[in-house]
């Protein structure tokens, strides 16, 4: 996107900046398929470590590692639960049915305000004809939920349901860093809540590419073969773990710039009625149901003044703050979105 332009789409539009850069030109390669690339292998071991966890494998997206996750939990024909505004059944195509042969079923959309007694009730048993669920899924941080954090206590008393039951949990941690940052709560205290999480490189870290599947070291030996299956494997992928490396040695803390600077936009379209739910992190999501401008042409008046935002359904929009903005930006944004929701 051109640089006249305030991007508030996603904070996947960032770019690597001059120091993630050079790490990339110097990174040390071989073979990932082989398993002979050193710097991916660091960066396996890394994450593994710091979320408590045997090991982690690399893939190419936030989705191929959920979907790899969910085929790891959930055999073909059983079940999954999630909520209704869940990553892994609203953004990835269908995969988890078309890849895995899984069945899902959700509660409804709350983001982050999870009711455990709820999912326990739709916990089903192996039994005559009954499609056994085999796990559960939890975004953290919560896209469609605003960006939301799922309280330590929430997750831990899921971990006490699925333990119950036998079922599998499984996070969906593309912003997990976002929650890390917002509540203080250690990864790897994180990391012994689920089975396996999918962390994202690309969202909010300013990498270019990338997320990693962690578990077990059984189950990421599992999940290598399903990410070759899945066309995932990679060569010298080095270049783009050293990207990865240099994200999380200097780019977690910073979120909490970025967690200031999404309290700024929100503070500026608060008074037009317009802000879904109370700003943790860096997503400020815009209910529009009792304004003049549906989201389409909220964006379109937006853009036509220099500014770029997300339309996620007729009366719904987003705004997502990141590496690339500073405070220029954000006074810009806030201008002409007071504008234009005033108007």
């Amino acid at each position: 996107m051109a640089d006249n332009f305030v991007d508030l789409r996603s904070d996947t539009v960032t770019r690597p900046t001059p120091g993630m850069r050079e790490a990339m030109a110097a990174a040390e390669v071989g073979d990932d398929v082989y398993g002979e690339d050193p710097t991916v292998n660091a960066l396996e071991t890394e994450v593994a470590a710091l979320f408590g966890h045997e090991a982690a494998l690399f893939a190419p997206s936030g989705s191929m590692a959920n979907q790899i996750a969910l085929q790891l939990l959930v055999p073909p024909g059983d079940e999954l639960l999630c909520d209704a505004d869940a990553h892994v059944v609203t953004y990835e195509i269908g995969a988890a049915a078309a890849y895995g042969g899984i069945s899902s079923r959700t509660w409804p959309a709350v983001g982050a305000d999870i009711d455990p007694e709820t999912v326990a009730g739709m916990i089903r048993p192996d039994g005559y004809f009954a499609v056994p669920t085999r796990a559960i899924a939890v975004e953290q941080t919560h896209n469609r939920g605003g960006g939301g954090v799922i309280p330590l206590s929430t997750l831990r008393e899921l971990r006490r349901v699925s333990d119950d039951a036998g079922v599998a949990l499984h996070c969906d941690g593309a912003r997990i860093w976002h929650a890390h940052v917002a509540d203080g709560v250690p990864l790897i205290e994180y990391g012994r809540l689920f089975d396996t999480l999918s962390v994202c490189l690309s969202k909010g870290l300013g990498a270019p590419v990338g997320s990693l599947v962690v578990g077990s070291r059984d189950k990421i030996e599992r999940a290598r073969l399903i990410r070759k299956r899945m066309g995932g494997g990679m060569r010298q992928a080095g270049i783009l773990a050293a990207a990865g490396r240099y994200a999380l040695a200097h780019h977690v803390d910073r979120l909490a710039e970025d967690h200031a600077k999404a309290a700024r936009l929100a503070e500026a379209v608060a008074p037009f009625g317009v802000l879904a739910t109370t700003v943790r992190t860096n997503l400020v999501p815009l209910d529009l149901t009792k304004h003049a401008l549906d989201a389409r042409s909220l964006a379109a008046a937006a853009r036509a003044e220099g500014v770029l935002i997300s339309v996620l359904g007729p009366r719904t929009a987003r705004l997502v703050t990141h590496l690339d903005l500073d405070d220029a930006g954000i006074d810009r944004a806030t201008k002409v979105l007071t504008k234009v929701l005033s108007a």
